[in-house]
């Protein structure tokens, strides 16, 4: 199993099957750390598989999903029933399809919600890969469907090299404006010690205020709040008086940015505009375009080729300022927000993403909306071209889709409400085999993160004298390595488990539990995989061990903590020094309680003793953003001194309380990310089932198009002769000229000229002899077509609805991006957000009826002009005839040009020229999302799996 050898040795317990009876239920299954969980799965998808719809196992990374493919295939194999992974075989191949045919299929939540969107993108029926969703147990749920919830499958494409242009040449000056901000905040902080000196608070505090605005994260800033506590205080009173007199911008003007740490977002002042553009005090302001375009359309002084050019002009420039400005913006983020081995790692001149919640690299994702570009800038390496969402989907959604879920994981009791509100899935608590023996300390709490990090040092070497194996739990990269530097220069002995070495993950945690192992992962890398406990680990570490042992008593007797305070000259023989087993050491708290619940599990499984505790400072992020206030002036009234360590039941509750306020505050974001998906989803669905009904061909397809073609040419009549108005009214040789640029359709009983006599003066008359006209017409482009007809209106309808969904994706995202501005106006913007998307989606729809028809009118079939052998020749498909051309016969229509790449075809007389995704030369299959090749011979290589940017 994944190149090791492994004895089939396990028979369930009773809880087991407790917890198998869960799943087949569709509940979420809460069992402990080390309980069995991928034997509890094998029984549900046993069951349910015999159905033959297909179960799929979704797991959390590549590594679990082969590993449990392969060690419970055996089972399944061996009962008769046939197990595949997706995760081994390329996207949208043979291989992939293969796998989700199996009986039971394992995978990564990434793999089958990205195969949906895939399938969805094809223009071949035989390259879906998945089959209708019917029943998915998904490993470790509360990671995917919680943590993961917060950012959207996309699978995006190029959208052209001149706005990566922006980021590189921008990235100077923005590196160069984060440098002044920091000298400028550790000016004002040192303007603000001076100020408290004297005694003057108010100065002081406006100062640190400004200075914590501009700089949050500044080390000389935290030092200060760390060991004066009460001028944390006094900043939260001075910024609580600005914000009463709305005058919070007075502050943020003394910095070139002020950054909202919370809300992860960040704002450029007017000081900072001036510095990035001294010389042109324009550049940063965007012109209202539609006021600009009004004015010259009603300048009478302009003829129209002038009109044309300066609307034109004004359309660059503010394409020019908009991308100048967003590029900068995205840039300032990636500067201040993001750190490097923090959120993302430098491997072989790449930006990688480092997924937050386990401290894997998310190896092929990017940051989306130009930040994955802004960082590229940053850090000096190559920029990569930016990207336009072709496809996009929440794992809230993909998952709701099927029509049995079911979930295990150590810790969902605490995220039991909104697995019912959002999945409809209830909890059930499993009990443990065997009673947990695990020893779950209270927390240590130091003023700065260097006294919290000492601290530390000194547990693990007094736990590594003892021959007892540690696993230290760390947020970041950063952390870990930092940690591994004092360990080094303590002379001991240690692995490091993150996203830079993550090939050797199995190989790490296999050793994590040897006498005297000393292991650092960064959060929870490493899940899924039991630590086993060496030979005599499990002994508790008693005087009598000591001494036989030669461990000099009074190394290893210092108290960690006042809890455990004891006299080495006192101790007795059979006196316990230390517990046995795995001892966990937390780095600091994370904001979700269950992330610190997993950590503190890998210790005490099936009963084996360990222990766990969390070395914490006042530098800490949830510290420092949720809880210090409270927590320094605990500090404060109890007089800790810098070095000194405090344990209160007061300081654990404010933790606790600072993570529920932090676990609320992500539930909103999850779900006010699900309220605005659902809008797309109910969008997607009806797209979606659209472009499979093209898919299938047939008949029906024939029937679907022509109820097309008449709403378009219904639309178009009554743009030139409403409804309710008098025929004199109507514009009938306008509307005759219309139909020939749009439909190259001739309707010889319109009149060619204005003022021409005619006979038609009922409007449902007219919309007859139209559409007489155009049925004649639908019925000779089909028997043009002859065998390839069916091959065409699928083409042509499948091209006409990618091409403009992806456009109404890019709206969509503008409108998300800028809908937040209608709460100024106290408009609720999720009511503003559904109702102005439910107009682009009938204009949508309007549009892809109008390019259907227009396009299955202007197709047409060629005979390639060279042929080798006399036999019936391949024809193929052109689009051909420029919208400006102004026929009134069919004479002056323009005769088709053959082309080789259709789908450009397609993109330039759509107008999609403008967002266009580059595709393939193929006349088979545009370019679908991911990596390897489609059946079509069509390079997909340009196009990425991204996770949107975190909330």
């Amino acid at each position: 199993v994944t190149g090791q050898t492994m004895t089939w040795d396990m028979v369930p317990y009773d809880v087991q099957l407790i917890g198998g009876i869960a799943l087949h239920r569709g509940k979420v299954a809460e069992m402990a750390t080390g309980e069995g969980k991928t034997l509890v799965a094998t029984m549900p998808i046993y069951l349910n598989a015999l159905a033959g719809r297909g179960v799929h196992l979704v797991t959390v990374n590549p590594y679990l999903a082969q590993r449990d493919s392969e060690w419970m295939g055996t089972i399944y194999r061996y009962l008769g029933l046939t197990v595949d992974c997706i995760d081994l075989h390329q996207p949208g191949t043979p291989e992939r399809r293969a796998a989700y045919a199996a009986d039971i299929t394992y995978g990564t939540n990434n793999e089958f919600g990205f195969d949906y969107l895939r399938d969805n993108m094809v223009h071949a029926l035989e390259q879906r890969v998945q089959r209708p969703h019917y029943f998915a147990i998904i490993d470790e749920v509360d990671s995917i469907l919680i943590d993961e919830a917060r950012t959207p499958l996309i699978i995006s494409g190029p959208v052209g090299e001149e706005q990566s242009q922006e980021y590189r040449v921008h990235a100077p000056s923005v590196a160069n404006l984060y440098r002044k901000q920091t000298r400028i905040v550790n000016e004002l902080i040192a303007e603000a010690e001076a100020a408290l000196a004297e005694g003057d608070e108010q100065t002081a505090g406006e100062k640190l205020l400004a200075a914590k605005r501009g700089s949050p994260k500044n080390k000389r800033l935290l030092k200060l709040f760390a060991e004066q506590p009460a001028t944390q205080k006094l900043v939260q009173r001075v910024e609580a008086e600005f914000m009463r007199d709305k005058a919070l911008h007075e502050v943020d003007e003394m910095m070139y940015f002020a950054m909202d740490e919370k809300g992860h977002s960040i704002h450029l002042s007017d000081k900072g505009l001036d510095e990035l553009s001294p010389s042109d005090p324009e550049a940063f302001v965007v012109p209202d375009l539609s006021e600009a375009v009004g004015a010259v359309e009603h300048d009478p002084d302009l003829s129209i080729d002038e009109k044309r050019e300066r609307i034109q002009a004004l359309e660059r420039e503010y394409a020019e300022k908009s991308q100048r400005i967003h590029a900068i913006h995205q840039l300032l983020k990636a500067y201040a927000l993001y750190n490097r081995d923090e959120q993302y790692i430098v491997e072989n001149g790449e930006v990688i993403i480092v997924d937050e919640f386990t401290g894997r690299k998310m190896a092929g994702r990017r940051w989306s909306d130009g930040l994955h570009q802004a960082v590229e800038a940053k850090e000096g390496v190559s920029v990569r071209g930016e990207t336009q969402t072709l496809a996009t989907i929440t794992i809230q959604n993909y998952f709701r889709m099927y029509d049995k879920l079911a979930g295990m994981t150590g810790t969902a009791e605490t995220e039991e409400g909104e697995f019912h509100s959002i999945y409809g899935l209830d909890v059930m608590v499993i009990p443990t085999n065997r009673p947990i023996a695990r020893e779950d300390r209270q927390d240590l709490i130091f003023r700065t993160k260097r006294e919290k990090y000492n601290a530390m040092m000194d547990e693990i070497e007094r736990l590594h004298r003892m021959e007892l194996p540690v696993l230290v739990g760390t947020v970041s990269v950063d952390v870990s390595e930092t940690l591994s530097r004092m360990l080094k220069r303590r002379g001991i002995p240690h692995s490091v488990l993150n996203a830079k070495y993550h090939e050797q993950e199995a190989q790490i945690v296999a050793r994590a539990g040897q006498p005297g192992a000393v292991t650092i992962a960064t959060n929870m890398a490493g899940r899924g995989t039991d630590i086993k406990l060496g030979p005599t680990v499990k002994e508790p570490r008693t005087v009598a061990w000591l001494r036989e042992k030669g461990i000099d008593l009074e190394s290893v007797v210092k108290p960690a903590d006042p809890t455990r305070e004891m006299d080495p000259a006192k101790l007795r023989d059979d006196d316990v020094v230390e517990t046995g087993g795995l001892h966990i050491i937390g780095s600091e708290r994370h904001e979700s309680r269950r992330i610190d619940r997993q950590l503190r599990g890998r210790a005490g499984r099936q009963g084996d003793p360990g222990a766990s505790q969390f070395f914490l400072s006042l530098e800490d992020d949830l510290m420092r953003l949720f809880a210090s206030d409270r927590i320094a002036g605990i500090m404060e009234r109890m007089g800790a001194q810098e070095g000194e360590v405090i344990t209160h039941p007061l300081v654990t509750r404010s933790i606790s309380s600072a993570q529920r306020r932090v676990e609320m505050q992500n539930f909103e974001q999850r779900k006010r990310l699900l309220e605005y998906d659902d809008v797309m989803n109910q969008q997607r669905e009806v797209i979606y089932d659209l472009r499979l009904f093209a898919l299938e061909g047939g008949e029906d397809l024939k029937g679907e198009v022509w109820e097309m073609i008449e709403h378009a040419i219904e639309a178009t009549v009554n743009d030139y002769a409403p409804e309710g108005s008098r025929p004199d009214e109507w514009d009938l040789a306008a509307l005759r000229q219309r139909l020939v640029i749009d439909y190259f359709l001739v309707v010889e009983e319109l009149p060619q000229r204005e003022g021409a006599e005619h006979d038609i003066d009922d409007r449902e008359r007219l919309i007859e002899i139209v559409l007489t006209s155009a049925r004649a017409a639908f019925k000779r482009k089909l028997e043009s077509f002859g065998e390839m007809r069916d091959r065409i209106l699928s083409f042509v309808m499948l091209s006409v609805i990618d091409q403009k969904w992806r456009d109404h994706l890019y709206d969509l995202d503008h409108l998300k991006a800028s809908i937040g501005f209608r709460g100024w106006g106290q408009k609720d913007p999720l009511i503003e957000y559904k109702q102005e998307a439910y107009t682009m989606f009938v204009d949508l729809m309007r549009d892809i009826r109008k390019q259907v028809s227009s396009f299955t009118f202007r197709a047409t079939l060629e005979v390639p002009r060279q042929q080798r052998r006399p036999m019936p020749p391949p024809r193929e498909m052109t689009l051909s005839g420029p919208s400006d051309v102004q026929p009134t016969s069919p004479a002056h229509a323009p005769q088709a040009e053959r082309t080789e790449a259709p789908q450009d075809a397609i993109a330039a007389a759509m107008g999609g020229a403008r967002r266009a995704a580059p595709v393939g030369a193929a006349a088979g299959a545009p370019a679908i999302g991911g990596v390897g090749r489609v059946a079509q011979p069509t390079d997909v290589s340009r196009l990425q799996t991204n996770r949107g940017e975190g909330a």
